[in-house]
């Protein structure tokens, strides 16, 4: 079963934002959609590029190096059905967000 670990206050990553956090040595991107906490797998399927520092769009991030595209709420690219990233389980408690690893 997955352990939730503490990421950040909520504070911590605005709105329309993400941040990148090493969890038990994986890149985890976060992102605050609106109030809602997603994370996703940092390193972009095509050549790695970093998508916590990828521009988001709604519920949509874009890799800063190639221009692929992946939604955070599920990992797949809204472009390419085959391509995705893995998915992390978000909970809130008590203002401090915690990711499933």
């Amino acid at each position: 079963m997955a352990e939730f670990v503490r990421v950040a206050s909520k504070g911590d990553i605005p709105v329309g934002e993400g941040r990148m956090f090493e969890l038990n040595g994986k890149q985890v991107a976060v992102f605050n959609v609106g109030g809602q906490f997603h994370a996703i797998d940092n390193v972009c399927v095509h050549q790695g590029g970093p998508l916590a520092e990828g521009e988001l769009d709604g519920c949509v991030v874009t890799c800063p190096w190639h221009g692929w595209t992946y939604d955070v709420t599920s990992g797949h690219s809204p472009d390419d059905p085959d391509s995705c990233v893995q998915r992390f389980e978000v909970k809130v408690e008590a203002g401090e967000v915690l990711v499933a690893v």
